[in-house]
């Protein structure tokens, strides 16, 4: 199960704590989650969304990650089920399974005002994570794969993104500074849905029909 913990900082307006991953058996602590939308052709459709003519990113922060699957947060929420990398010592080292929690609604709404979408997209929980696992590199055929009570409900692949890790990392690489163990989350494919309380999920990242990590959520 992946697992993540709390570690305390020193602060002058008194102790704040920053959550942890589990990269094979150490732990580290992401300092932001970068994410990239809009970059599987299909998942764009099935929202009715337009083909950007830009990388889209949006970032999340430290205090969205947990290992709780919650169903609600102030509102339904959505899944989106993404390959996620960690990064250290300038480039992609670790690959983990990465749920995406969306309040949908209020993210169409803040669209159509051409207002940013943290409120819909950065709050606490919304980030969930299985533990990392170190890659040596990242293959067309790394793959992801979202059950839902044993019901395959999202696949993809490296190959099928528009724009590939290298090119995620070369663009933000251009006006954001990525320090060792951020995450990237590099887009969902199609088949996202509503989280209803007591769903199983079941993340799994394979590479050449290889199992490299997975991950288990009981939805609340």
């Amino acid at each position: 199960m992946p697992s993540v913990k709390r570690c305390k900082m020193n602060s002058t307006r008194g102790e704040n704590y920053m959550t942890t991953v589990t990269v094979d058996k150490r732990l580290i602590t992401p300092s932001k989650i970068i994410c990239i939308g809009r970059n599987y052709v299909k998942h764009i459709r099935e929202l009715g969304n337009e083909l950007p003519d830009q990388m889209v990113v949006f970032l999340k922060p430290n205090s969205a990650i947990s290992v709780e699957l919650k169903s609600s947060h102030q509102g339904p929420l959505q899944y989106e089920s993404e390959l996620s990398f960690l990064y250290e010592k300038g480039k992609f080292s670790a690959v983990g399974f990465g749920l995406d929690l969306t309040k949908r609604d209020l993210q169409s709404r803040l669209k159509e005002r051409g207002l940013p979408w943290e409120r819909a997209k950065a709050f606490d929980g919304s980030a969930i994570f299985s533990n990392f696992k170190k890659i040596p590199e990242i293959t067309p055929s790394l793959t992801l794969e979202l059950k839902i009570d044993s019901k395959i409900v999202q696949t993809g692949n490296v190959g099928s993104m528009i724009y590939k890790p290298e090119q995620i990392l070369s663009e933000l690489s251009t006006f954001i500074t990525l320090q060792d163990g951020d995450i990237v989350m590099t887009g969902t494919p199609e088949g996202v849905g509503v989280i209803n309380p007591n769903q199983l999920f079941t993340g799994t990242i394979r590479d050449r029909g290889q199992t490299v990590v997975s991950g288990e959520w009981l939805a609340d």
